[in-house]
């Protein structure tokens, strides 16, 4: 036998395992996680339309909350469709492309949204710490450009990850003790060195997670030196309005993120790894959209004029059709 036979991929599918201590309650399991997906969906899609559609929510911020709304979508559809499928059938198998795939958008999505965090956080700086400025400055190229840098940057920081997971090889046993296919155990299945992988992983989040990270702080640490700065009670009030929302979801998202990533990964036990990331991919993209709509008057105030615009067409669609 050649020694390319051998090093040649032998696993063809991997086989994974869901959450089988939850087996008997697998059509209640099953139907959570479907609501909990319909709605993040839901959700998402609302925000984007407003988004798109609203007069209201016209200015940056809104424009980068539609695409962090994209990226939820994105991150979600990534891995709870097959996730479905996983639970009904108390373990799924997945092809070996597809599984790197998913593995792809996944990384793909989870980076994405670390670079709108941030774009939207040096927005509610040049805002609140720059307000003259603010609109000279956040121009319409400036948005686009943000927006355009962070997902094309996003793809080809999580390629050279894909290309040396590709890389390796995988001889079996093929059973992913997750629901998804994440790096930490496709790591654990591969017969390759995966040191490599492990040192690109390590180097590969300063640019993704730790300088976007750091990059939002200073922002907050010069907006609430501006806001300690304002004598008016209501007027400091007022100016932490505009960015708690976004501050909330920054808090959720990296406090998620550092327990799953910053943790090491055999440090807890696997099922308590698989319900952190089932908080962090299924719950986190749902709450998103509840922060910004609970606590901003701009958004509900557009909810409820386009109810009014659908409740509108239906009545009309309604006496056409009576009349008919």
């Amino acid at each position: 036998m050649k020694m390319d036979d051998v090093n040649s991929t032998a696993v063809t599918e991997f086989l994974i395992l869901g959450f089988p201590e939850l087996n008997d309650y697998k059509l209640t399991f099953f139907s959570i996680i479907l609501v909990l997906y319909s709605m993040t969906t839901c959700e998402n899609l609302l925000i984007i339309s407003l988004v798109s559609t609203s007069q209201r929510l016209q200015s940056p911020m809104y424009f980068f909350l539609g695409h962090l709304a994209l990226s939820d979508i994105f991150l979600v559809t990534s891995v709870v469709p097959k996730f479905l499928n996983v639970i009904i059938r108390e373990g799924s198998t997945i092809p070996y492309v597809e599984c790197l795939v998913q593995f792809y958008l996944y990384e793909e999505a989870i980076c994405a949204e670390c670079y709108l965090l941030t774009a939207m956080s040096y927005d509610r700086y040049l805002a609140i710490c720059r307000p003259l400025h603010y609109i000279s400055i956040m121009s319409v190229k400036l948005r686009y450009s943000l927006v355009i840098s962070s997902w094309v940057l996003s793809c080809m920081l999580v390629l050279t990850t894909f290309l040396l997971v590709y890389d390796l090889d995988f001889c079996g046993p093929n059973n992913i003790n997750h629901f998804f296919c994440d790096l930490a155990p496709l790591l654990e299945l591969s017969c390759s060195d995966t040191t490599g992988v492990g040192i690109e992983t390590i180097v590969i989040s300063f640019p993704i997670i730790l300088l976007p990270f750091l990059f939002i702080i200073v922002s907050y640490v010069s907006i609430f030196i501006t806001i300690f700065g304002i004598f008016s009670t209501s007027g400091r009030q007022k100016t932490f309005s505009t960015c708690s929302s976004h501050l909330v979801v920054v808090s959720t998202y990296y406090g998620s993120m550092l327990i799953i990533y910053m943790v090491p990964y055999r440090g807890h036990s696997v099922t308590y790894n698989k319900f952190l990331s089932l908080v962090y991919i299924v719950l986190t993209p749902l709450l998103n959209p509840m922060i910004y709509s609970l606590r901003n008057k701009e958004i509900q105030a557009s909810v409820v004029s386009h109810l009014m615009v659908c409740k509108k067409k239906y009545e009309s669609c309604s006496r056409k059709v009576t009349t008919n």
